[in-house]
């Protein structure tokens, strides 16, 4: 019985798969539905997970190359805010686009976790190393 780290089965059965190169999304609870990925949706109620926090527990275990956001993430949430993902993301590239590029990302991911993060624009997709 696994007793620390990452507990969810399915979790575990994704990151585990990515590969050098491969990438995972990381979503908030309005990111639309990508029939074409693997989802696993831990939504519980708003705000219960955070990307933040889905962040912070894979970070031990996922050795993340780079990161890609949304621009409108910058303009549309404090420094704060702001902040505490790039704590959380220290010591990674992290490429700004613009949504709808970031957006055709997606679909070539080998899966996506979707939080209940109200956060605007908190998706993010990160690289592995």
């Amino acid at each position: 019985m696994i007793i620390k780290g990452i507990l969810n089965p399915q979790i575990n059965s994704l990151i585990s798969r990515v590969r050098h190169t491969n990438t995972l999304v990381i979503a908030d609870r309005g990111f639309p539905f990508w029939p074409e990925i693997e989802t696993i949706d831990i939504s519980l109620v708003d705000g219960i997970p955070t990307v933040c926090q889905v962040l912070e527990a894979l970070r031990p275990n996922f050795m993340i190359g780079k990161a890609f956001m949304a621009e409108e993430f910058r303009k549309g949430n404090s420094p704060e805010v702001q902040k505490r993902f790039s704590s959380i993301l220290q010591g990674v590239t992290v490429d700004f686009e613009p949504h709808v590029d970031f957006k055709k990302r997606v679909p070539f991911a080998i899966g996506l976790i979707r939080t209940a993060d109200t956060t605007q624009y908190a998706n993010i997709i990160i690289e592995s190393a």
